[in-house]
């Protein structure tokens, strides 16, 4: 196992869009939930489940800065009980803006965090109260300068294009000025709306004027090639990087391998079972308290689901899936699973094969949910 993802489900405001497990962070037992963590964490030690070969960890929301100074010291100190955290590649926290404190930067990077993923989402004031955010164009550059005092050499941004009333030019100008802080890392993710969010609710009533498909299509053009011409490559459909700096924490889920979910309502994926943890908090602690994993539901992964979730992890990212390691990992060609599949595919342009590998093609990338299905039997 080389990953764990820490969910917090917390937060002092939810987006219009966010189907995520979160709660209001107002009068919330965020301390007793700290400590539930470890509670976790000490019973899958309990159950023979190793954090020896943990390359990255995640930490993911809701918001973990909601949390106090104070509490994300604590949490860190909790994680590092179970976990040599200075052996990790990679150790990322999600910020929001507007909550992030140079204080908490500190505390995040004593408590050995070496990587930030920020969500700004846009750079457009009318945009963010639209779609429910509460930070201001300007709170992303003073959190990135500070985390840069504090020592912060890794930092990524989230953007969003496709969204309600959003024009191209709009997109272009978030751009622009994302792309003039020179970070080591930038993800860009079109707009989907899902049930259960307030955006659901506005366009069951028809009152969420979205840009349209066309006009969504040309932004994530646009998204691509500005990266590129700036110097960031793209590495996944929807993230860019600077070379060596891909998300070491993300690739290990495209690349369909195992790693703990951790907290309310958090997925895992351990010994080929994957598995969801209870999402309302109190009853996710009930069970920790009473000494059992809070675990929801599990899902033994059979061979052919396995197969299916190599392609289509693997192919949303730009060096696409390794015909030996397919073969090494399954026992079994590519041709001999997927021969006319992937033939019809490079036929109508939509598949390469390169260097031993079958990726998306220029155009495949546009049409990404129409490859992926083809592997689903």
């Amino acid at each position: 196992m080389k990953g764990m993802y820490i969910h917090i489900p917390f937060c002092h405001q939810i987006c219009h869009y966010c189907d995520y497990n979160k709660v209001f962070f107002a009068n919330q037992p965020v301390d007793e939930y700290i400590e539930s963590i470890g509670q976790e964490l000490q019973l899958m030690k309990e159950e023979q489940i190793s954090f020896d070969q943990l390359e990255t960890i995640f930490i993911g929301g809701g918001t973990p800065t909601s949390l106090s100074e104070q509490q994300l010291g604590r949490l860190l100190e909790v994680i590092g009980q179970y976990v040599d955290i200075d052996a990790l590649k990679e150790f990322t926290t999600e910020a929001n803006p507007d909550e992030v404190t140079k204080g908490k930067l500190a505390a995040l990077k004593e408590g050995g965090v070496n990587r930030l993923s920020i969500g700004v989402q846009s750079f457009d004031e009318g945009l963010l109260k639209d779609i429910g955010r509460t930070h201001n164009a300007d709170d992303p550059i003073r959190v990135i300068q500070e985390a840069r005092e504090v020592g912060f050499d890794n930092i990524s941004i989230d953007l969003m294009y496709g969204l309600p009333n959003q024009t191209i030019e709009q997109w272009q100008q978030t751009l622009d000025q994302a792309t003039e802080l020179n970070l080591e890392h930038y993800s860009g993710y079109s707009l989907i709306v899902e049930s259960k969010t307030a955006f659901h609710r506005l366009m069951k009533k028809g009152k969420l004027p979205l840009p349209g498909e066309y006009a969504t299509g040309e932004m994530f053009t646009m998204l691509i090639e500005h990266m590129e011409k700036h110097g960031w490559a793209q590495y996944e459909i929807s993230n860019f990087s600077k070379k060596g700096l891909e998300s070491v924490h993300n690739s290990l889920y495209w690349q369909n391998e195992t790693y703990a979910g951790v907290g309310a309502g958090a997925h895992g994926y351990i010994n080929g079972i994957r598995y969801s943890n209870v999402g309302p908090i109190n009853q996710y602690m009930k069970k920790l308290a009473e000494g059992k994993r809070p675990i929801l539901q599990t899902h033994q992964v059979t061979e052919i689901e396995s197969i299916e979730e190599e392609m289509f992890l693997g192919l949303q990212m730009n060096e696409g899936v390794s015909a030996k390691r397919f073969e090494e990992k399954f026992g079994q060609t590519l041709q001999e699973v997927y021969g006319d599949t992937l033939e019809a595919l490079i036929q109508q342009g939509w598949l390469e094969f390169v260097s031993g590998k079958y990726r998306l093609t220029e155009t495949g990338l546009y049409r990404g949910d129409d490859v992926f299905q083809e592997f689903l039997k």
